[in-house]
């Protein structure tokens, strides 16, 4: 900490940010403890990993102060802080906003390590923080045809660029090896100097109120305004951004990883000619220890963003695959990169920016990037406002990542349970039509286990009968007295039932040994279930239950719907007491069995 200024640091060290707290409306005293708070909260180690993470309390810590320049008599020193101060603040920001009680928290992290605190702001601090209020617009998801119209104007974006920065290379090129003369004009000395410097040709001013300040020099102004002229052989600011928005349309990545994506890459194909493929270390901090992943980037196409006719895809269109995209952008940004000193992939020339940064190579550093690129192109939603106007599309690389996430239904970078509680579960996009969708799967997997049945049972009576005329119960199920006898004894037992002739069933060509998983025993011919087996089979269907929760309803239905209703239709031929009783038995061999089981580390591969 310097004077009351806080830089924090980025875990992986590669940016900072300072903190100013010499602006904020309060008394000296009370600034000082203030700042010293926040460097405490945000030292290594603290959990703040990135600076998205550290602008929350700091954010926090403006807004208190504002509420409390607005009050009689504001306090001057942290001991002065009370409860009620807290109160008022929690009451003035839910007012304003739907994340007042996150602002809250953030708050009360903070002062948890300031000193000189009063007791009472002490078990204040302590108390429970008021629940979250919902966002009054929930998040919904883009359509697929909303998804594809920014897809295709990131696109359109991209291959503009390369086509002038491409062009203009060639040019510089034939330049420097003396192809081309630059004659009278200067053009291609402006190129030069573009490439080198990534700016114009400036002079300093000699005098006046602005003496000292750097301005273009006359001449280069004849060929255009500095954002038409530094972009020849640079990528602009928007240019990578619209790399950013493709690229979280076909990876589905968080937008913290999409920003920082590096530009070292390993090839996984080992340029043989097979299916190029880029492996890229990424980092992703609130994952805390296993923040560190790889991204593989496959020359394959993303069904999402494809046209519907793919005769339409040139072969030689880089921009319909993850790494023909990386590749392109790799290459668009190598001088860029060059010149920033950075390994960063998405460096693009900006004519401004903010916190005082002004023009340079830079790195989009927010979503809100993606807003401010999609404005220009007009994008429109598919559905119109209250009175049949057309409504702008509000594109977010959050809500690039949902819609990639309900379409695929697959986890990216995170659990199948985060997938279903913490991401669809709250998204309200397409939710009319995705039940539909999962409804339709789960009566087809119903249908199934309808069509295909489930496997014979034997009962206790069956078994008392064969203990005395093995041959006409063996008969009744289509089996000889052998095979019944074995069992009986347990020595043909897989893990819910018993298997009659596993060398000639349908899951294998006659005379050899099945391979199929235990689970297709629930519709086989040749299983055979006896009352010994009821409780793994009740462990079973239970478990496949509780799965439920941990995957999202189309993944359950895809996965689990025809073996629980085969095992729903097979417990519907017991009594509830010898449920019941089944579920009370079984053991701790049974429980570690169906684990295996469920985990496919039984299965032959």
């Amino acid at each position: 900490m310097e004077g009351l200024v806080v830089r924090c640091f980025a875990e992986d060290g590669t940016e900072s940010r300072d903190y100013p707290f010499d602006g904020l409306l309060v008394a000296p005293g009370l600034r000082q403890g203030l700042a010293e708070a926040f460097s405490r909260r945000t030292a290594p180690g603290s959990g703040l990993t990135s600076l998205h993470s550290t602008d929350k309390p700091y954010k926090a810590a403006r807004f208190f102060t504002r509420y409390l320049a607005t009050l009689a008599w504001p306090p001057t020193e942290l001991v002065h802080l009370q409860p009620a101060h807290l109160d008022g603040f929690f009451d003035k920001r839910k007012d304003e906003t739907h994340v007042a009680a996150r602002e809250l928290a953030c708050l009360k992290l903070l002062l948890k390590h300031a000193e000189g605190l009063s007791d009472a702001m002490l078990a204040k601090l302590r108390e429970r923080s008021p629940r979250r209020q919902p966002s009054k617009e929930p998040k919904k998801s883009y359509s697929q045809h909303e998804l594809k119209r920014i897809a295709d104007a990131a696109r359109a974006d991209l291959r503009l660029a390369a086509a002038r920065i491409r062009e203009n290379r060639e040019a510089l090129a034939r330049f420097r090896q003396g192809e081309l003369s630059s004659g009278k004009s200067r053009r291609l000395e402006l190129l030069d100097w573009v490439d080198r410097f990534g700016d114009v040709p400036r002079r300093r001013r000699a005098s006046g109120v602005h003496g000292g300040s750097e301005v273009v020099r006359e001449w280069v102004l004849d060929y255009g305004r500095v954002e038409q002229i530094v972009p020849w052989l640079h990528p602009t600011g928007m240019e990578v951004t619209a790399g950013a928005v493709l690229l979280a349309a076909m990876t589905g990545q968080n937008k913290s990883v999409i920003l920082k994506t590096p530009a070292v890459h390993h090839r996984a194909d080992g340029y043989t000619g097979q299916t190029p493929t880029a492996i890229l270390e990424t980092h992703k901090p609130r994952r805390g220890r296993r923040a560190h992943m790889n991204l593989a980037l496959s020359d394959l196409p993303d069904w999402i963003s494809i046209p519907a006719d793919l005769e339409n895809i040139s072969a030689r269109d880089e921009l319909h695959t993850p790494f023909g995209l990386y590749a392109l952008l790799h290459e668009l940004t190598s001088r860029s990169r060059e010149l920033a000193g950075s390994d960063r992939l998405l460096i693009g020339w900006n004519v401004s920016g903010g916190r005082g940064a002004g023009r340079g190579m830079r790195q989009p550093t927010s979503s809100d990037w993606a807003t401010r690129w999609a404005v220009p192109h007009g994008l429109k939603a598919d559905e119109p406002d209250m009175k049949g106007r057309p409504v702008q599309l509000h594109v977010t690389l959050d809500l690039i990542r949902l819609t990639y996430l309900e379409l695929h239904q697959a986890p990216v970078g995170h659990t199948e349970q985060t997938l279903a509680t913490d991401y669809l579960a709250r998204n309200r996009g397409n939710l009319t039509e995705y039940q539909k969708v999962v409804a339709a799967a789960l009566q087809e997997e119903v249908a199934k286990a309808r069509v295909r049945g489930v496997m014979t049972v034997l009962t206790r009576t069956d078994l008392e009968r064969a203990s005395t005329d093995a041959e006409t119960v063996a008969a009744e199920y289509g089996i000889d007295a052998v095979t019944l006898k074995r069992m009986i004894a347990g020595e043909l037992d897989t893990v819910m039932n018993a298997c009659s002739d596993h060398q000639n069933g349908p899951h294998a060509p006659p005379g050899e040994s099945c391979r199929a998983s235990f689970m297709l025993c629930l519709g086989c011919p040749c299983a055979r279930a006896l009352p010994r087996h009821l409780p793994v089979q009740v462990l079973v269907h239970d478990r496949l239950a509780e799965r439920r929760t941990e995957m999202t309803p189309l993944q359950w239905t895809q996965r689990f719907a025809l073996p629980h209703t085969q095992l729903a239709d097979l417990l519907s031929r017991h009594d509830e007491v010898d449920i019941d009783d089944a579920r009370a038995n079984v053991t701790e061999t049974d429980q570690a069995v169906v684990t295996r089981f469920l985990n496919r580390e039984l299965d032959l591969r």
